[in-house]
């Protein structure tokens, strides 16, 4: 059961007791990312959340990996589009330790001038490392293509040109509009007791901003088509179809539709493409939701003089999935390959953690394990196939990383 409580500053916490573990996960959720962003600052988000480790009023960079490390703990932190989260593992008796350190970087960060300086170039060989990756970085181009010049269109980690322009000031006037109250989440899963939301409500509950949450833009979704010429041994293909947003009615019936099209070894797209044709090591597909909108991605990469043929293959899947319809065996395999995923991951803290957290600050809702069964079970092929003609329609997007920069000749045609 998962205990909630909202501070009197509306910092809400989610507590979620665990006595069969000896750890404890606690996460910091911040509803802003690179959503919240401009052209002009583009990849702040991240970059605070590096600047995060970098020393306190209190504390150095080294202290804080030092105090962590003391305690046999792991500290980490990650930014998405819509939301940045610092979270911590620790044993359940080092709790109160971890979060007084998650507490002191939150508020106390002095973001100094020469850890700016280090940390840039940090960050700056980060984005040269995805560079180096096509098989990631076309998933940016895609959304780029999709979103266009929205910010859901931006890159988490921003670019060379707006990572230079970051200093002190500009970090903490972002916090000062974006890490607000009513922004912020604290998520707690392990073998924890809930008189841990008062020591929690001491570190969070009292603090105030003149700045309140401003409204989401909504996104428009284009079908555009683009590509990038660049050296790599392989074309990296994207596709994006216009998806559903976080909580849409439908959205168990997409989780199903997505793992029967590429989302495990037994998929259409993986036997078709992969198996019966050996066009590809990787190929699958995911979906991603956001606030208001979401995309349905299929990634393949393959030999440039086999771009045509594999763009053929992902079609006909796509063709026949539509026309013919899901299996009554693909959909109970795939409903029972959901509830095996869900319950797996009930044994860890640091997903209950997660999942607690996300659930609080976009859904503002927490479903109970007998609940989210019961939607999986209501899912049919009906459900499925109604979903899977309205998605895969021509109206979808394309992002292309290849050595001769390419489009499949099927798209010009």
């Amino acid at each position: 059961m998962v205990n909630r409580y909202t501070c009197q500053n509306g910092v809400r916490i989610v507590l979620e007791n665990i006595p069969t573990v000896r750890s404890v996960a606690i996460g910091v959720w911040i509803g802003t990312g690179s959503r919240n962003e401009n052209a002009e600052n583009n990849g702040i988000s991240h970059f605070l959340e590096h600047m995060f480790f970098k020393g306190t009023t209190t504390r150095s960079a080294r202290e804080i990996a030092e105090s962590f490390d003391s305690i046999g703990g792991q500290v980490n932190a990650f930014t998405s589009k819509e939301y940045t989260c610092y979270y911590a593992k620790v044993l359940d008796e080092h709790a109160s330790i971890a979060l007084e350190i998650l507490a002191d970087m939150f508020f106390n960060s002095t973001f100094d001038e020469d850890e700016l300086k280090k940390e840039k170039n940090v960050v700056l060989e980060e984005i040269k490392m995805y560079e180096d990756t096509p098989d990631d970085i076309v998933h940016d181009l895609l959304s780029k293509a999709s979103y266009e010049n929205h910010p859901l269109g931006y890159p988490i980690l921003g670019t060379e040109k707006t990572l230079d322009g970051f200093n002190g000031d500009k970090l903490r006037q972002y916090m000062k509009e974006n890490y607000i109250p009513e922004n912020v989440v604290i998520s707690v899963a392990g073998n924890i007791q809930d008189t841990f939301i008062k020591d929690i409500e001491n570190y969070f509950g009292s603090f105030e901003t003149n700045y309140s949450k401003g409204d989401y833009v909504s996104p428009s979704f284009h079908s555009n088509k683009v590509s990038r010429k660049k050296e790599t041994e392989q074309a990296h293909l994207c596709l994006g179809f216009n998806g559903l947003q976080v909580g849409d009615k439908d959205i168990y019936s997409l989780i199903v539709l997505n793992n029967i099209l590429g989302g495990s070894m037994s998929s259409r797209l993986f036997q078709d493409v992969r198996e019966q044709r050996g066009l590809a090591y990787s190929v699958f597909s995911y979906h991603s939701s956001y606030r208001d909108n979401g995309m349905l991605t299929i990634y393949a990469g393959t030999a440039s003089n086999q771009l045509d043929i594999l763009f053929e293959t992902i079609q006909d899947t796509l063709e026949k999935l539509k026309s013919e319809g899901i299996t009554s065996k693909e959909l109970k395999n795939s409903k029972e390959q959901m509830k095996g995923n869900l319950m797996l991951s009930l044994e860890s803290t640091n997903s209950r953690m997660s999942r607690n957290g996300k659930n609080e600050l976009i859904l503002k809702e927490h479903r109970s394990l007998d609940q989210i069964i019961e939607k999986i079970n209501a899912v049919n092929e009906d459900s499925v196939n109604h979903l899977s003609n309205r998605i895969f329609t021509n109206d979808y997007s394309i992002a292309l990383i290849s050595p001769n920069d390419q489009l499949p000749k099927r798209i010009l045609s």
